[in-house]
């Protein structure tokens, strides 16, 4: 079996629907395309899921989602764990806040019946735990009276979030239930589903490595071969330092020895600025594994060039 290699993706989320009939009715799931799939379980496009296609309980809403995931499997692995909170091995047995009372007739444990606290509660306590903690994620809330749950949970429990974990709202959407756009999208209709929000730092890092001036590299200051082993780049705009993949690691936590394997930011030591490492693999891996996608994404450029060498000659 070949394992298929693929540059993280642009966008993957796992996300909370919930009934506007029957608030009490919810629903999990995970998907590279929020407003496509929100189509889907209202039946407005083909698709979507059985627990999800009564008309009684249409139509759903998206009140909050992760995103961040590095690909679809780790998305789905998110998305399980909090499917079932009283089985994944995600969460430590002391841990564990939803436990399962009844028994199927096979012997196995029953799911718990989800609800929001239930769901909220185990989305703060998966983003807490080691398989997850140090993910790019980001939280999202589309609703204030779910905003206004987490928040009152996140100040009642005794585990806290780490810092550089973003929390954002976005209630202005009023048109996210049946999946229409309006001239001013919001909600889950404004977030990015492809890599246009880093087309300047792929097209610096396409321009830096297709000219071959990496120079040496910005931690260890040895020479970058061109071609040979894993460099990255600074994330800042104007900064072109570039830096063997294990110098970077290193460099950003710290130079130490720690029980940390994953960066999530540092300094760069050319520019000083503040550098992001998802960004920073984001960018590697559509350099090294999307030929496509950065073709797909740079094409305008590549367009007008080549008109204005046509009109040049």
């Amino acid at each position: 079996m070949t394992l298929q290699s693929k540059p993280i993706p642009a966008l993957y989320t796992v996300y909370i629907l919930r009934s506007t009939v029957r608030h009490s009715s919810l629903y999990i799931g995970s998907t590279p395309n929020p407003p496509r799939r929100l189509s889907q379980h209202n039946g407005l496009v083909k698709g979507g899921a059985a627990r999800t296609s009564r008309g009684s309980l249409r139509p759903w809403e998206m009140v909050g989602l992760v995103s961040g995931f590095p690909s679809a499997v780790a998305a789905l692995k998110f998305e399980w764990a909090l499917n079932n909170p009283h089985l994944t091995l995600h969460i430590p047995t002391e841990s564990r806040i939803s436990v399962s009372t009844q028994r199927k007739r096979s012997g196995h444990p029953r799911r718990p019946r989800h609800s929001l606290i239930s769901i909220l509660s185990n989305v703060h306590l998966l983003l807490r735990v080691p398989s997850f903690e140090r993910w790019p994620l980001t939280l999202h809330f589309f609703a204030p009276d779910v905003f206004a749950a987490w928040q009152k949970h996140d100040t009642k429990t005794d585990g806290r979030l780490r810092p550089s974990l973003k929390v954002v709202t976005d209630f202005s959407d009023k048109d996210s239930v049946e999946g229409a756009q309006t001239e001013a999208p919001g909600g889950i209709h404004a977030l990015p589903l492809d890599y246009e929000p880093i087309k300047e730092f792929v097209t610096k890092g396409q321009e830096v490595f297709d000219s071959e001036r990496q120079g040496d590299c910005v931690v260890c200051k040895k020479t970058l071969p061109t071609g040979e082993g894993l460099q990255a780049i600074c994330t800042n705009t104007g900064c072109e330092a570039v830096g063997h993949l294990s110098c970077w690691s290193q460099h950003m936590l710290g130079g130490h020895h720690t029980d940390d394997v994953l960066p999530l930011n540092g300094i760069c030591p050319r520019c000083k600025g503040e550098v992001h490492w998802s960004e920073m693999m984001r960018e590697l891996t559509l350099r090294t594994r999307g030929q496509k996608e950065v073709e797909k994404l740079l094409k305008v450029k590549k367009r007008r060039a080549t008109k204005a060498k046509t009109q040049k000659e």
